[in-house]
């Protein structure tokens, strides 16, 4: 402490003056130590793979299926699951962006950490607290001196200010809440990922469903079509025109179809609590949504967003680039605390033996003081501090960098993936309709008694794993649709306030960050 001195009253107003002339030129003086941070650049890359753009390709000879088409810097809007025009897919995500507690626990995470920045601030400021002190006290008579039986009594009321304040002058508090700031903008961005994954697990979800339901029917159509050719076979067994060997075969592949069916409906009663659980609502409680896949439309049209930009759409990538600002804003504060610190305190207040005489004159006193603190020797606690600070901003910028390189990933799958996704449809279709062909005639033959029953239950095998494959590529190549709009970041309103952007998402508002 190197200055600390105790003044009548008439004396207080220039030691104030003084006081605040002293803090003023701190704060004046004041810098922030450590790296300023700057957003790290765009990726430079032309492209998300080696070769040219090409749309999905189809092969001409083949059967006829919908064609899809990439927009090159196309924006994406906000509710892009309207492309796939099912009205109950539009309502279930409106229901589960509405009830699903993981983006409530988002929202309440924002909240948080707004308030932790708020509260570093204050830190910027006099911290002034106030103290109340009434006493009574008897005075032994050894302290009242020799000769004097009296005890004195009497009664005393303190009232004071306790004033300190702390000038930022290494900006270790700047950095301080430079970081709480970025790890706002980061619970931000997490909410922004939360959105994302919630509606891209609805839109896969809703496709897995109709994926099953597909695989159902087309298990039961099989099913009766063996039913029909056991009691063709059981007609001719009875007028001595079939061996019993073939009917038992037959009914051994009944057996099979019907085998596969309960884990079908497992999986979709599975599926419909998963969708219920997403809706945020209990699985007793189930949605009355349901998806097929004759209702659900292959969007024609795909933006794909220009590499330049992906970085700025992507949450996660955003949510990592914000993590970087906090790691390199708390450098800064281990920095600092390094450094002197300097200390202004002030206690004014009034002591009178009636509390009506408080703050009358000469009841006044106060205590300015000032000191400067730095530390010595402490171990090499506070360097390793600031190393283990560095050390974490590399791991944020190594994360950071990981985060790009994924996302980049991410976006490659999904076109790569959309580009064979045509072909294997296509493929499906041929192997269905080929197998259905062959399968029709050997029926016709088996009630001429041309065929044997080999070939039958072949034919029947044939056709229920190329039904039940076309299924699976259809709901493939939607599924790999909503792969790429989440690859791509969805669809984030940026031009409304965060508390009211439910229904910014729903007036289908163009996402556009820049």
């Amino acid at each position: 402490m190197d200055d600390f001195s105790t003044r009548t009253p008439r004396h207080a107003a220039p030691a104030m003056r003084g006081l605040a002339a002293a803090a003023g030129a701190l704060m004046l003086a004041s810098c922030a130590v450590g790296p300023n941070f700057s957003s790290p650049p765009a990726p430079t890359v032309a492209g998300y793979t080696p070769e040219k753009l090409q749309s999905p390709p189809s092969d001409p000879a083949g059967p006829r299926v919908a064609g899809q088409h990439f927009v090159n810097g196309a924006d994406i809007t906000t509710r892009w699951w309207a492309a796939f025009r099912s009205a109950p897919l539009n309502q279930l995500i409106r229901l589960s962006v509405e009830r699903n507690p993981s983006l409530q626990a988002a929202e309440a995470a924002i909240r948080m950490a707004n308030f932790n920045a708020l509260a570093q601030r204050g830190l910027y400021f006099p911290q002034v607290g106030a103290n109340f002190t009434p006493s009574d006290q008897l005075v032994s008579n050894a302290v009242s001196g020799p000769g004097n039986t009296a005890q004195a009594r009497y009664t005393l009321y303190t009232a004071q200010l306790n004033i300190s304040f702390v000038p930022d002058v290494w900006g270790e508090n700047m950095r301080n809440v430079e970081s709480l700031d970025a790890l706002t903008e980061q619970a931000q961005f997490q909410l922004e990922a939360a959105y994302l994954t919630l509606t891209s697990n609805v839109v896969t979800a809703a496709i897995q469903e109709a994926s099953l339901r597909g695989q159902i029917a087309a298990t039961e159509h099989i099913i009766k079509v063996e039913r029909d050719i056991l009691g063709i076979l059981q007609n001719q067994f009875n007028a001595g025109q079939a061996a019993q060997v073939d009917v038992l075969a037959q009914q051994a592949a009944l057996a099979q179809s019907e085998e596969t069916l309960p884990p079908l409906q497992k999986q979709l009663a599975i599926q419909r609590d998963l969708l219920t659980a997403l809706a945020g609502q209990f699985s007793a409680d189930e949605i009355l949504q349901k998806f097929d896949l004759q209702r659900l439309a292959l969007p024609a049209n795909l933006p794909v967003s220009l590499p330049s930009t992906l970085v700025a759409q992507r949450p996660d990538v955003r949510a990592a680039e914000a993590n970087l600002h906090s790691a390199s804003a708390l450098v800064g504060a281990a920095i600092a605390a390094r450094l002197p610190s300097f200390t202004i305190s002030a206690n004014p207040g009034s002591t009178a033996f009636n509390a009506a005489q408080l703050f009358t004159p000469g009841t006044l006193f106060y205590t300015v003081a000032g000191s400067a603190t730095q530390t010595v020797f402490d171990g090499l606690t506070l360097y390793h501090k600031q190393k283990a600070a560095e050390a974490a901003l590399e791991q944020a910028n190594a994360q950071y960098r990981q985060a790009v390189i994924t996302a980049f990933q991410n976006v490659a799958d999904a076109l790569r993936s959309l580009q064979a996704d045509a072909r294997a449809v296509q493929a499906a279709i041929k192997a269905e309709d080929a197998a259905k062909a062959s399968l029709d005639i050997v029926q016709k033959q088996l009630g001429l008694g041309q065929v044997n029953q080999v070939n039958v239950l072949n034919a029947q095998q044939v056709y229920l794993n190329a039904a039940i494959t076309r299924v699976q590529a259809v709901a493939t190549r939607l599924s790999d649709t909503a792969a790429l709009f989440m690859a791509l970041g969805g669809g984030w309103p940026t031009d409304c306030a965060t508390s009211d952007w439910r229904s910014c998402v729903f007036e289908g508002r163009v996402a556009s960050r820049n």
